[in-house]
């Protein structure tokens, strides 16, 4: 199954409809005691450094700037939160896997990603960010061990996919969607995107539409 069929026309427009202006920064947590009070529903994206994760978020909410994009890894060192229409804030969660950052900055990294994940009663969903080119890395671990540790619903969504061919892209999702059914935890099925031409992003906002309709039931 294709991410362009899990959805239907309906879900697609609710979708884009749900992304439509009015977003904007709402604060940031560098530590487990400077995170915002919750409210409404949040989603995160979570990721190796440099995967994609501000771009896709820039590209769901169809600005430009929103949120910061460097070729820096790890430049993203706090909990991001950006708050939109019907209650929802996004959410950029520090890059993972970056050997070059200092020990202590990674320790402080863990235990923030930790105890927001652990605490957060309104986090709907994580999408852990991997690169369509590289596929699952040994530094995933860690994160996808940590959420099917807490009640969390994750899924994988693929990043820069028009880097590859449509051969390539199918056979890397069936790849990463085989590993996944030895994490139970995890949503079976991949979603594939691309910040720069757009692919899968009408898909992943009808996903979270989704999400949003079935937490109000």
């Amino acid at each position: 199954m294709t991410a362009s069929t899990q959805f239907t026309r309906d879900e697609i427009e609710t979708g884009r409809r749900l992304f439509t202006g009015g977003w904007q920064f709402a604060s940031a947590a560098g530590s487990p005691a400077s995170l915002p009070p919750m409210r409404g529903v949040e989603i995160a994206l979570a990721g190796r450094s440099n995967v994609g994760k501000s771009s896709l978020l820039n590209a769901l909410t169809g600005q430009k700037s929103l949120a910061r994009t460097s070729r820096t890894p790890g430049r993203t060192q706090e909990l991001i939160f950006f708050t939109g229409g019907e209650g929802l804030t996004l959410v950029d969660m520090p890059g993972y896997g970056y050997a070059a950052a200092a020990k202590a900055k990674i320790a402080a990294w863990t235990e923030l990603i930790h105890a927001y994940l652990r605490g957060r009663a309104n986090l709907a969903r994580i999408y852990v960010l991997v690169d369509a080119r590289h596929g699952l890395k040994e530094t995933d671990a860690p994160m996808l061990d940590a959420l099917g540790g807490v009640a969390v619903s994750h899924q994988i969504v693929l990043t820069k996919s028009d880097e590859l061919k449509a051969a390539e892209l199918g056979q890397r999702i069936a790849e990463v969607e085989a590993a996944l059914t030895k994490r139970p935890a995890a949503f079976p099925k991949v979603l594939a995107t691309s910040a720069h031409d757009g692919t899968g992003v009408p898909e992943l906002r009808a996903a979270i539409a989704r999400l949003l309709k079935e937490r109000r039931r």
